[in-house]
């Protein structure tokens, strides 16, 4: 995989993957940016957050379950130091739906984390990574 970075102005950038859809990064105004767009650690939180709900409602689409709605709540926490890397990271998944089975979100969630979450897997041994569910059912 090829991504290129094209630098705008200040710290703005634009980065275009293969699929040629454009991102547009930025950062605080503090640090020199204009605050115009995601900052590279937020754009890695999103792919995480991404990554596995993707993956959970593939999971869950194949097992027949019926969502009526998705969330994913992301907390993290950042080293102190340089490279602020995540320490911790944490994922709360929420699901909606009436006839939900709990085998089945549970199950969803657990192979998008230990099988299938590329992004999840490159986090691991630095990022302490954990997550939890909740079912409402409305």
């Amino acid at each position: 995989m090829k991504v290129e970075l094209k630098w705008i102005d200040n710290m703005r950038f634009i980065a275009v993957p293969p699929s040629g859809h454009g991102v547009y990064l930025d950062t605080k105004a503090e640090v020199g940016g204009m605050n115009s767009g995601p900052s590279p650690m937020e754009l890695l939180l999103i792919a995480l957050g991404g990554c596995t709900s993707m993956d959970v409602v593939s999971i869950l689409r194949k097992m027949k379950e019926d969502i009526e709605d998705y969330r994913l709540e992301i907390e993290a926490e950042r080293a102190q130091e340089h490279p602020r890397y995540y320490t911790k990271i944490h994922l709360k998944y929420l699901f909606y739906g009436k006839h939900l089975k709990e085998e089945n979100i549970k199950r969803a969630v657990e192979l998008s984390q230990t099988k299938y979450c590329s992004v999840s897997e490159n986090l691991k041994g630095r990022s302490e990574i954990s997550y939890s569910y909740e079912i409402i059912k409305e």
